[in-house]
């Protein structure tokens, strides 16, 4: 796993982050829940494409695989709350 964080870009996660929170909490049904992660990738490569400024395979890698870690970071968040709790 070592090898992914040279493909990751902390802003494009952050975004992500956000993004995906506020689908979660704003769309109460549970069938977009399972949307999140395709979004969320999608949206990952365009941010990450659009601060490169260049179409490169590299760079849609990054955005894909920074917008799917956001998912997961979310998840690892949340459990971490819950635990607390």
């Amino acid at each position: 796993m070592e090898f992914l964080n040279e493909f990751t870009a902390p802003v494009v996660i952050g975004i992500c982050l956000c993004v995906g929170y506020i689908i979660k909490n704003i769309v109460p049904t549970q069938k977009a829940n399972k949307f999140i992660p395709l979004i969320l990738g999608l949206l990952g490569m365009a941010v990450n494409l659009w601060i490169e400024m260049s179409f490169t395979p590299e760079g849609l890698l990054v955005g894909l695989v920074s917008g799917l870690a956001s998912t997961g970071l979310y998840e690892a968040f949340h459990q971490f709350l819950k635990k607390q709790n």
